[in-house]
């Protein structure tokens, strides 16, 4: 079993790929700052520090007195529009505070890291599915940010044999029965249709419906968060090998903006409003992953993937999680 460091721990993919460890029995720790987290977020079975990953001394003290063998880094600031109007905070938060926790893991000679990466690396792509050896011409800061982090880790691998796996997650989205999406503010279509559902908001905003697509609304590819966590538990058998590999996280085929309202619709038994509004900067029409890599060499297979199933969960999660009882508006 693996002494886990986990970077982040207390938000989405965090906490539920943390759940999945101690499941296991693997040993974790969890180092987050809350800027994004939530503390009931985090497992009663993982050791918790509120902490920055730039904290220099706080995670040398950490690291001196632990034993770790490898870290899931998942930290990192993440909403795409708050990258295209604010980039400096994404190159500081993302890059500069990682380059310190790197050199803070490298003096404890800590050489195992599986990487929280992103498809927002590959920009709009030439073709789809998307290849991890496709090009990268991000179109946005936070992608830029993944890009660069995902270049340190390779040379660092380089330089002092260092084994990291990079994961490209294409729309995290799902819930468990304890763990779900919540962020402040929402961007992502999911959790963002399920509060109109829940009456929390007045309508869900279509970003464009123009684009050269099958309807005209942007195509993604959407990732239970459950199978992602497999995918870090999977890595942990290619720790202790030099190198670095990175893999695209997706199933290779993807939906559009109005099949995900038709397909939440169905699922809750009523229709959400849906208005049109213009596009989002930072928006590429089109992300589908190519998950051969993955599946071939770390056995990877997808079980919770399905969009009814991906729905589903995160709405029994948000009527658990505000108290609501199934009724007939709300079923």
């Amino acid at each position: 079993m693996a002494n886990v460091l986990v970077t982040g721990g207390a938000g989405y993919v965090g906490s539920i790929c943390s759940s999945e460890l101690l499941r296991l029995g693997h040993r974790v720790t969890i180092v987050d700052d809350l800027s994004t987290g939530f503390t009931d977020a985090v497992p009663d079975e993982a050791d918790f520090f509120e902490m920055d990953i730039g904290e220099r001394s706080g995670l040398q003290a950490l690291l001196r007195d632990n034993k770790f063998d490898v870290v899931f880094h998942f930290a990192a600031k993440a909403l795409i529009p708050e990258s295209v109007r604010n980039p400096g905070i994404f190159f500081q938060q993302n890059v500069a505070a990682g380059i310190t926790m790197l050199e803070v893991l490298r003096e404890a000679k800590i050489k195992n890291f599986i990487f929280s990466s992103s498809a927002a690396v590959y920009g709009i792509p030439e073709r789809v599915p998307i290849d991890e050896d496709d090009p990268k011409v991000p179109v946005n800061s936070y992608g830029e940010t993944k890009l660069i982090f995902e270049r340190i880790l390779n040379w660092y691998a380089q330089a002092y044999g260092w084994s990291v796996i990079a994961f490209r997650y294409f729309n995290a989205s799902g819930a468990t029965n304890h763990l779900g999406e919540r962020h402040d503010p929402e961007t992502h279509i999911i959790p963002l249709l399920l509060q109109t559902a829940a009456q929390e908001r007045e309508s869900f905003s279509i970003y464009g419906d123009d684009y050269d697509t099958p309807d005209g609304t942007c195509l993604r590819d959407y990732v239970h968060v459950l199978d992602i966590a497999r995918a870090h538990i999977c890595a942990l058998q290619k720790m202790n090998q030099p190198g670095m590999t990175s893999y695209n996280i997706g199933l290779g085929h993807s939906y559009s903006v109005r099949q995900v309202c038709n397909a939440v619709e169905k699922v809750i038994g009523r229709p959400v409003r849906v208005r049109i509004a213009e596009r989002r900067e930072g928006d590429p029409p089109v992300l589908c992953a190519g998950p051969r890599r993955v599946m071939q060499e770390l056995g990877w297979k997808p079980e919770h993937s399905s969009l009814p199933e991906i729905i589903s969960s995160a709405w029994r999660w948000k009527r658990s999680h505000l108290g609501l009882q199934a009724t007939a508006s709300l079923r």
